[in-house]
This record gives C-alpha cells, structure tokens and sequence, in this order.
C-alpha cells in the first residue's frame, strides 16, 4: 500500500524530469560524451545542476578535487533535505534503506515527503523515488539518441533548455526576496569575469571558476542580506 502511494506520488515529478533530462541528455552527448556515459551520468547521480556543472568540468578535463568540491558544493542541500526527512522516517526506514533512498532525494522529492501527514516508511520512500528516477533516466538516454537525428537548430535549442530551467527556478524566488536576486547577479557578474578575462579564463578551472562564484556570491549574500543585519541590530 505505501509503495504504491509513493508511486502515485512520484508519477507526476517523473513526467517533469522526463522532458528537463532530455535537455540534459542532447547537452552531455553535444559537450561529446557517448550515450550511455550520459545514461550513467543521470543514472547514478538525478541531480540536474550537479550533472551540468558535472559534464563541464569532464569536458574541459578538470581533475577529481575540482569535480568533487563542485559537487559538494552544488548538491550541499541534498544533506539538509536529507536530514530533514529523517526526522519524518518511520522504523522500516532503517539505515540500509535510508543509504539507499539518499541517493534519489531531490528539491520535488523531498517536497512531496515533507507535505504528507504521514510518516515517510521505506516502501514510500522507494515507491516516490521509482518513477523519477525511471523518468530522469529514460529522458537522458531519449536526448541523447535523438539529439544527433534533430536538426542541428532545433537539437542546440533543446540543449539550453536545462538553463532555462534554473532561469525559471530563481527568477520568482528573486522577484520575491532581494538577497537572491542579489546573490544571484554577484555570481553572474563573477561568472563572467572568469569567462571574458583572459587571465583568469586560462588560469582557471571551469570547475574552480564555478565553486569561486558560488561560495562567494553565497558568503555575500548572507553578511549584506537583510537577515544579515537584523543580526546586527540585534547585536548592537
């Protein structure tokens, strides 16, 4: 019974990640991985900031420190919701289980579980992650067959279309509070200097450059936002 309304759930979070994986699977195969490596890629990691930033660093042949700073620093959230869900576990949600579901929470994921009255029991848990994951998957490897067989417009349309996905996951939360709308032009502001200033685009990293913008613009953000100097006050 818990498996299959984790199932129900899920359905809806696999037909999104569905068509967003299929950006993801034109983008890794165009950066010139094979398909299955795109497969594997989505596979074993459902994280779509993760994997972009990911198939970067590959392509650009950055070391592992760069690539595992990065995604420590990109998928930090993942521990927080993880965490989080875990207050919410019931006793079938033991620690083999719990190694196991940790590898599929996602922000709709962890959303969905946290919604629900009841707790989140190991069979929920795997019946959520299912479909997503299938979902996730089977558009990557979709993306990346089709992606050499559409037209090359229409096939490098498709492959910004995971950027217009993050465009449209902070622009409202930007809209509504002025510290993201502030950490976010720091690190595009950032992003550009290392892309357009010769020296520092050929002495560093593409996966340096990223983990730079993102911890600056977050450390910014916190000391000049306005939780920031409420604390201030408060200390003042």
């Amino acid at each position: 019974m818990e498996f299959r309304k984790g199932l129900a759930a899920g359905i809806p979070i696999g037909l999104g990640y569905l068509s967003v994986s299929f950006s993801f699977g034109i983008l890794a195969v165009s950066e010139g991985l094979s398909w299955w490596q795109a497969v594997l890629i989505s596979l074993l990691n459902v994280t779509s900031a993760g994997q972009v930033a990911g198939v970067g660093i590959m392509t650009s042949a950055g070391g592992p420190i760069e690539m595992a700073v990065t995604t420590v620093v990109i998928n930090l959230r993942y521990s927080l919701m993880g965490i989080s869900i875990s207050q919410k576990a019931d006793r079938t949600l033991n620690v083999p289980a719990r190694l196991l579901v940790a590898n599929f929470i996602t922000d709709e994921i962890f959303g969905v579980t946290c919604g629900r009255k009841e707790d989140a029991s190991r069979n929920f848990m795997l019946g959520i992650a299912a479909v997503p994951v299938l979902g996730w998957t089977l558009g990557t490897l979709l993306g990346a067959l089709l992606g050499s067989v559409l037209p090359s417009v229409v096939a490098s349309s498709l492959a910004i279309g995971i950027y217009g996905m993050f465009v449209a996951i902070v622009v409202p939360k930007a809209e509504e509070d002025r510290t993201i709308l502030r950490v976010s032009l720091i690190a595009v502001a950032l992003s550009c200097l290392f892309w357009y200033v010769p020296v520092l685009k050929e002495h560093v990293s593409t996966g340096f450059a990223i983990i730079i913008c993102a911890v600056v613009a977050a450390l910014i953000g916190v000391f000049s936002g306005d939780h920031g100097k409420k604390e201030g006050e408060a200390h003042g």
